[in-house]
């Protein structure tokens, strides 16, 4: 018997308990996006706490901080699920209240960072892309919901 669009569809159709990827369409460049973060502030924050901690411990661990969120956020992207998907939207308001919180912090009392994180100035450093980021990520999560 030959197959119709219908039995095609029906085949190709992911089962109701399978995990729907969130890391397809332009979820893929922001899973590239938060890899790249997660790399870049990893590699900074580990040189730094290892190096130079006694110069400014408070924005070494708070890049540190970053990165586990941006690494975090990376691997809920690729796994995909909805459960998945409620870690990474919680995690991305996370990270927009950190950026907002220690970006305000820098401006308001700059002797408190002696060095910038990725965070700082709202990630001037890093072409604001920092604070771009998650509002991207949240609005990807909350699109990519299921019904």
């Amino acid at each position: 018997m030959p197959e119709t669009s219908a039995t095609t569809a029906a085949k190709s159709a992911a089962p109701a308990g399978e995990r729907r990827s969130l890391g397809t369409g332009p979820g893929r460049l922001l899973v590239t996006l938060y890899g790249v973060f997660t790399v870049a502030a990893a590699s900074r924050s580990l040189y730094q706490l290892i190096a130079q901690f006694d110069v400014a411990p408070l924005p070494y661990i708070l890049s540190a901080v970053s990165a586990v969120v941006y690494g975090f956020i990376t691997f809920s992207l690729v796994r995909g699920g909805e459960g998945a998907r409620r870690a990474a939207f919680a995690c991305c308001a996370l990270e927009l209240l950190g950026v907002l919180g220690i970006g305000t912090w820098t401006l308001a009392d700059p002797s408190a960072f002696p060095d910038a994180t990725v965070w700082s100035d709202y990630g001037m450093g890093y072409l604001f892309i920092p604070v771009i980021l998650p509002v991207t990520g949240l609005i990807w999560l909350r699109r990519s919901r299921t019904a």
